[in-house]
C-alpha cells in the first residue's frame, strides 16, 4: 500500500457518487465535485484527465452505440450540467469502468470498484447507506459499498446480492416467492425481514422476523428440493457446499444496529473488527495480524464515524498504535506487544 494515491482514491469515490441512482444525491455530488476540483490544483488536474478521456470518447461519437454513453459522461463532468438528465446505470457503469481503467491505478479499480459492482442495478457508495422501495413494495437497505441486481417477473422475485450486505423487508406476495441469491446459496422468503451479508467464501444470514428456506449453491444448481429452515432470532453461514449450524442472536439488537449505523461486537478478534470498519471508509485500514492476535473486542462502534471508532479501540487497547498516513490509509499495529 506504499504506492497508494489518495487523490486517485478520492476521484474513484466521486465517480461512484456522480452516478448514484437518486437524482438528489447526484446533484449534491456534482456540487461537491466542483468544490473538490477547486480545493487543490492536483484535484483539478485529475478532473482534467477525466475530461481528456471524455474527449477521446467524443471522437467515437459517429458510432451510434457510443453516443448515449458519451452524453452521460458529459452530463456528469462538463460545466453547465442539466439537472434533469437521467442516466442508464449499466451503460454509464460500463463507460466509467473504462474511464477508470485509463485514468486510475489498476489496484484502485480492482479493489474498490470491481466491474460487477459498477454494473449492478442498485449500489451504494463507500460509507453510505441507501434505502430503496422495489416495484413490489419490498424495501431494501444497502450497507456500505453494496450492490444488487433485480430480476422480477410474473412467477418470481429474485434479488442477486453482488457485493456487501442488505437489510430486506419483504412485501407479502404469495403468488411470487421472494429469493435472495449469492454465489453461495439462495434464501427464499414470504413476508419476512432479514439481513444478508456476502463474503468472499460464504454468505451470512441473520433472521429478524418470520422464517426463510435456505439452499446451498450446489443444491440450487442441481435443482434439488432440499432446504434448511431458519427462524427469527437465528444466524447461520452458507457456503456453496454446506449450511452451517444456526446460532441465536438478539434480533432487536441487529435491527437497531442497522437503524443507528452501528457495529455491535461481542468478543470479536480485533482483526475482524478492523475488517468490518474497513468496509465503511474510503481507502484502506492496514494492520499487522500477528501483532494484534489475541486482542478480543466487545463494543458498540459508530460506522458513520470510523475515525472515532478507531479512537475508541485505541482507548480500550493502550498498546495499540494507529497512524493516519492520509485520510485514505490508516495503519494499525501494536509494536510494544500485549
Amino acid at each position: 500500500m506504499g504506492s497508494t494515491d489518495p487523490i486517485a482514491a478520492q476521484a474513484a469515490a466521486w465517480l461512484v457518487r456522480l452516478t448514484a441512482d437518486d437524482e438528489t444525491e447526484r446533484q449534491a455530488a456534482r456540487i461537491g465535485f466542483e468544490t473538490w476540483q477547486s480545493a487543490d490544483p492536483r484535484h483539478a488536474a485529475a478532473a482534467a484527465r477525466m475530461q481528456g478521456f471524455i474527449d477521446q470518447v467524443q471522437r467515437l461519437r459517429e458510432s451510434s452505440s457510443a453516443q448515449p454513453a458519451h452524453a452521460a459522461l458529459r452530463a456528469v463532468f462538463s460545466q453547465g450540467r442539466n439537472a434533469k438528465n437521467r442516466y442508464h446505470g449499466k451503460r454509464v457503469g460500463a463507460v466509467l469502468t473504462l474511464a477508470m481503467a485509463l485514468t486510475l491505478p489498476a489496484w484502485l479499480v480492482l479493489r474498490s470498484h470491481p466491474l460487477p459492482y459498477l454494473l449492478a442495478d442498485v449500489r451504494s457508495a463507500t460509507g453510505q447507506w441507501q434505502a430503496k422501495t422495489l416495484p413490489d413494495g419490498t424495501r431494501i437497505t444497502l450497507g456500505s459499498a453494496s450492490a444488487v441486481n433485480l430480476r422480477f417477473d410474473r412467477q418470481r422475485r429474485t434479488l442477486e446480492l453482488v457485493r456487501g450486505e442488505i437489510l430486506v423487508d419483504v412485501a407479502h406476495d404469495p403468488a411470487r416467492p421472494f429469493v435472495v441469491e449469492t454465489a453461495h446459496g439462495s434464501i427464499r422468503a414470504l413476508g419476512t425481514r432479514f439481513v444478508v451479508q456476502r463474503g468472499a467464501d460464504s454468505t451470512l444470514l441473520s433472521m429478524l422476523e418470520s422464517k426463510v428456506a435456505v439452499q446451498t449453491a450446489t443444491q440450487r444448481n442441481a435443482q434439488l428440493g432440499d432446504t434448511t429452515t431458519v427462524s427469527a432470532g437465528q444466524r447461520l453461514r452458507i457456503s456453496a457446499e454446506d449450511v452451517g449450524k444456526a446460532e441465536d442472536i438478539n434480533a432487536r439488537s441487529v435491527s437497531d444496529a442497522w437503524k443507528f449505523h452501528q457495529l455491535v461486537v461481542h468478543d470479536w478478534p480485533l482483526a475482524q473488527v478492523l475488517d468490518a470498519l474497513d468496509v465503511y471508509r474510503p481507502g484502506h485500514i492496514q494492520y499487522d495480524r500477528t501483532q494484534i492476535a489475541g486482542m478480543q473486542v466487545s463494543a458498540v462502534l459508530p460506522l458513520d464515524d470510523t475515525d472515532r471508532a478507531l479512537q475508541l479501540l485505541l482507548a480500550s487497547f493502550p498498546t495499540l498504535r494507529i497512524r493516519t498516513l492520509t485520510p485514505y490509509l490508516v495503519m494499525v499495529d501494536a509494536p510494544d506487544g500485549m
